[in-house]
C-alpha cells in the first residue's frame, strides 16, 4: 500500500509526524511505501506564514525534504516511481499554512486532481478544510479541529460536519479532529485494514493510550471552545 503525505509551508508538525509514527511502526509488520509530496523538492518548513505567530521572536521551526512533487503524480505527467506505484492513501495535514493561498492553493488543486485515482483520502486537523475546498467531502460526514470549528466548517456547506467525533470514516474518506487526533485516526485505519491485533500492538509500542475498541464518536475537546 502506497501512502502519500502532502506538505506545504506552515504545516502542523504533529499532524504529519503523529500519523507517520504509526506508519513507521506498521512498516515493520506490513509492506508499505511512503511518499512525502510538495509543490517542489525544496525543504518545506513548519514555520507559520502568519506574522502574528512570530511576535515574540522565537526561532523554532522544522523542515522536511519532500521525496516527490505533486506534478510527479498527476495523470498528464510521466508515471511516478514504479517501485511505489500510484497512490493508495492520500493524507492531508492541517496547519496555519492552510489560511494562506500561496501555501495551500497548490495542495487544493492537487487533491482535486488526484482524488479520483486514490483508494482512500485522509485529513488531520483543519486539513479537512483542504478536502472540503477540493470538493472531496461533499455529501460526506467529516470532522475537524474543534478550536477552528467555525472557520473550517464555514468553508463548505455541502459537508455533513460532525462536531462530537474524534475521527470520522465515511466510505473511502477519513477525517480527524485536531493535531493528536491524527494518531487515533491512523490507528483506527490500521485496525480497519490489518485488524485489532496489529493496531493494538502499534499503540502499545509507541506507548499511546488508545482503546482498540474505540469508534471515534467521542472527542473530549468537542465543546472546549464554542
Amino acid at each position: 500500500m502506497h501512502f502519500a503525505m502532502l506538505l506545504f509551508p506552515g504545516f502542523e508538525a504533529l499532524d504529519v509526524f503523529g500519523s507517520l509514527e504509526v506508519l513507521n511502526v506498521l512498516s515493520e509488520r506490513k509492506q508499505l511505501c511512503l511518499s512525502l509530496l510538495a509543490s517542489s523538492l525544496a525543504p518545506v518548513s513548519t514555520r507559520s506564514p502568519d506574522p502574528a505567530a512570530h511576535r515574540v521572536g522565537s526561532i523554532c521551526a522544522q523542515e522536511v525534504l519532500p521525496t516527490g512533487t505533486f506534478a510527479d503524480f498527476l495523470k498528464d505527467t510521466p508515471a511516478p516511481d514504479t517501485a511505489k506505484g500510484k497512490i493508495d492513501v492520500l493524507v492531508v495535514p492541517g496547519g496555519a499554512g492552510t489560511r494562506f493561498p500561496h501555501a495551500i492553493d497548490p495542495v487544493i488543486e492537487f487533491v482535486r486532481g488526484i482524488a479520483p485515482s486514490v483508494k482512500y483520502i485522509m485529513s488531520v486537523c483543519n486539513g479537512a478544510g483542504v478536502l472540503a475546498r477540493a470538493g472531496v467531502l461533499d455529501g460526506k460526514r467529516a470532522t475537524t479541529n474543534k478550536m477552528l470549528w467555525g472557520p473550517t466548517t464555514a468553508l463548505r456547506g455541502e459537508v455533513r460536519w460532525v462536531r462530537e467525533a474524534r475521527w470520522v470514516a465515511d466510505g473511502d474518506v477519513w477525517t480527524s479532529s485536531g493535531v493528536s487526533a491524527g494518531i487515533d485516526m491512523m490507528l483506527a485505519f490500521v485496525r480497519e485494514i490489518h485488524g485489532k491485533d496489529v493496531a493494538g500492538g502499534i499503540a502499545q509500542e509507541i506507548e499511546y493510550v488508545w482503546d482498540v475498541e474505540e469508534d471515534g464518536t467521542r472527542d473530549p475537546f468537542a465543546f472546549a471552545a464554542v
